[in-house]
């Protein structure tokens, strides 16, 4: 299952999903994961440093901004 939306700032990426509940409802959830590289490895951590929050902010308000158009 893919995301409606991958935001990436620096190395900040936000992934929007849509889900549906039982009921039928519609409904959008967004994941969060901070990109590095060690050596020549890439790796992911939920994990976030003092720099990455303004990156991290400003995907958020551009999740939200797009959530909030879709609904």
């Amino acid at each position: 299952m893919e995301p409606v939306k991958k935001i990436k700032v620096g190395g900040i990426e936000v992934a929007v999903w849509k889900n549906s509940s039982k009921e039928g409802n519609e409904f959008f959830t967004t994941t969060m994961e901070r990109n590095y590289k060690i050596e020549d490895d890439w790796k992911k951590t939920n994990s976030l440093r003092n720099n990455d929050l303004p990156k991290a902010i400003l995907a958020l308000q551009k999740a939200f901004e797009f959530v909030t158009m879709k609904e």
